[in-house]
């Protein structure tokens, strides 16, 4: 299956990637997302409205606040389409172990 390319895109922003580290340790209220970035608000709510629409995170309202929550089921559609490029660059690098283990320095 083809990773969607919002995905892709999402992941491209350092921002949002520090996003998802964040919520790697569970979910957190935007405003406490905020306070991990110097940033506006706005600039942070498109970097989370982004991410949701690529799927990667979920939103909660509760009560005035909006919870967000990892969703990786996206990344792991990533991995999947890397992984015979990492086979590949494995390959390559054993090889070059190999060469260098052969030669006399």
């Amino acid at each position: 299956m083809p990773v969607n390319d919002d995905v892709f895109a999402a992941l491209a922003n350092p921002a949002r990637r520090e996003v998802l580290g964040i919520l790697l340790d569970g979910p957190r209220a935007a405003g406490e997302i905020a306070e991990r970035f110097d940033m506006r608000r706005p600039s942070l709510s498109e970097h989370l409205r982004v991410l949701r629409e690529a799927g990667l995170v979920r939103e909660e309202r509760r009560g005035r606040n909006r919870v967000y929550s990892l969703d990786a089921a996206p990344l792991r559609e990533v991995s999947d389409w890397l992984s015979p490029y990492e086979q590949y660059w494995r390959g390559k690098l054993g090889n070059l172990r190999d060469l260098l283990d052969e030669e006399d320095f």
